[in-house]
């Protein structure tokens, strides 16, 4: 089978109003250029990005473990994903764990610490799009495994892995994945997300 390069990197999202770029563009591609790199720049601007998201009180209770592939971290990362995840991510430039903080050292709770994360995360992706890398996020992974492996302390959650690099062609992935990754792009209509607007 076979896909066009045009499909798989010109995603824009059909939106109702217009929206801002990078936003529109965001998407989450499998199939990533196995040679390319992310420079320190781009990283630090990934991660500045996420730095400067909203934090409840802001206690800030993010953490990021950041691995380049052709490091010991990001294959630990890849060891511990599961099913498609396991397929293509091992593709990608780098590999950024997710951790949510859930409670300060002294054991006082940061109930708001997964929302944190995720603010973090899309304030990360939309950085990407910017510095024209693509990401995904996955959440198929085996916790128990990235726990151990970076031996995180009771209050440090793993919540999500981010796969950070190039887009590349479609036909490089498995045939299933491959119709993913062209697959028209869908949301639900505000209608069904927006319970009450007055």
């Amino acid at each position: 089978m076979s896909f066009s390069p045009a499909l798989t990197t010109a995603r824009l999202a059909d939106t109702r109003v217009p929206i801002v770029d990078e936003l529109a563009r965001r998407w989450s591609p499998r199939s990533f250029d196995p040679e390319a790199t992310v420079s320190d720049a781009q990283l630090d601007a990934l991660l500045e990005a996420a730095r400067w998201a909203p934090s409840a009180s802001n206690n800030q209770p993010r953490r990021f473990i950041v691995a380049r592939r052709g490091t010991h971290a990001f294959d630990a990362m890849v060891s511990a994903l599961m099913g498609f995840n396991a397929a293509w991510a091992h593709r990608a430039s780098a590999l950024i764990l997710g951790i949510a903080e859930t409670s300060t050292v002294d054991g006082d709770p940061r109930p708001y610490s997964e929302y944190d994360l995720g603010q973090a995360v899309a304030h990360l992706s939309i950085q990407a799009e910017n510095e024209g890398l693509a990401t995904h996020q996955m959440a198929g992974v085996e916790w128990d495994r990235i726990v151990a492996a970076f031996d995180l302390t009771e209050n440090l959650k793993p919540i999500t892995i981010t796969a950070v690099g190039t887009v590349d062609d479609a036909d490089k992935l498995p045939e299933a994945l491959a119709e993913r990754e062209t697959a028209p792009r869908t949301r639900l209509p505000l209608e069904e997300l927006v319970l009450l607007r007055s």
